[in-house]
């Protein structure tokens, strides 16, 4: 989506008419990222795009095998599926950042949200769920729907420890090739975009904030996201840029 051009206006040589500005639209332009973010290419992906991928992902799998998913963001707290097994567990060669546009879940085409993404160096502290294999035919669909309807992550099944010793897990990296990819932002931005956006899910605030509080309760220390979380906290009630 183009944004408005914000220079003055000026009459043509045929006096054309002056455009007429919404004063509710220029406000939104001048918020912070807004330019950058209405400006992403974003195209749900097809149910057969999400069924080749799951494929893909599954073709060493043998059925019946029992699976091992690592968490990181909303799956920490809200996984909606049965588990045997939950594990505390560290990836290492990525970490947890806000580094994926959504358009969806947590905003919309014209202001977009931010939700966390594993992008590339460091490590990432989160758990790791293992699934009964005979509900992988049924549960995997639902995940694929969840984490790939935009296909801006990278299912990988990478090495987790855990204190129990390491298991190879699926794992939903960030496609820094994508045009959903937000490298690190400032971070007054970053607070000023979590405030202002909402999807369908809701606030994109509550998501970050509630994510927060998962990790802290699972014993999990990221001092990036504390950081931005307590940031959040002490603007939650005021009113947001636009």
């Amino acid at each position: 989506m183009e944004m408005p051009d914000r220079k003055s206006l000026v009459d043509t040589p045929a006096r054309a008419p002056a455009a007429v500005v919404d004063p509710a639209a220029a406000a939104a332009a001048a918020a912070p990222g807004a330019v950058r973010a209405t400006a992403i290419p974003f195209r749900l992906w097809t149910q057969e795009e999400r069924h080749a991928s799951m494929e893909d992902a599954l073709k060493h799998w043998r059925p019946g095998e029992d699976v091992w998913i690592f968490g990181y963001g909303s799956l920490i707290w809200r996984p909606e599926f049965e588990y045997v097994e939950r594990r505390l567990a560290t990836l290492h060669g990525y970490h947890r950042a806000l580094c994926l546009w959504s358009r969806v879940n947590r905003g919309t085409p014209e202001s977009p949200g931010l939700v966390f993404g594993l992008d590339r160096g460091g490590s990432c502290r989160g758990v790791v769920y293992r699934l009964d294999g005979a509900m992988v035919p049924t549960f995997f669909p639902r995940l694929w729907a969840r984490e790939m309807s935009t296909g801006a992550y990278l299912p990988r099944w990478l090495s987790c420890a855990t204190d129990e010793g390491t298991v190879r897990g699926l794992v939903f990296v960030m496609d820094r090739t994508g045009p959903a990819y937000i490298p690190a932002l400032p971070e007054e931005e970053l607070v000023a975009i979590v405030r202002r956006a909402s999807g369908r899910y809701g606030p994109c605030i509550d998501y970050v904030m509630q994510t927060a509080d998962a990790l802290h309760q699972s014993g999990i220390h990221d001092r990036r996201l504390m950081r931005v979380a307590r940031l959040l906290a002490a603007q939650r009630h005021t009113l947001p840029d636009s």
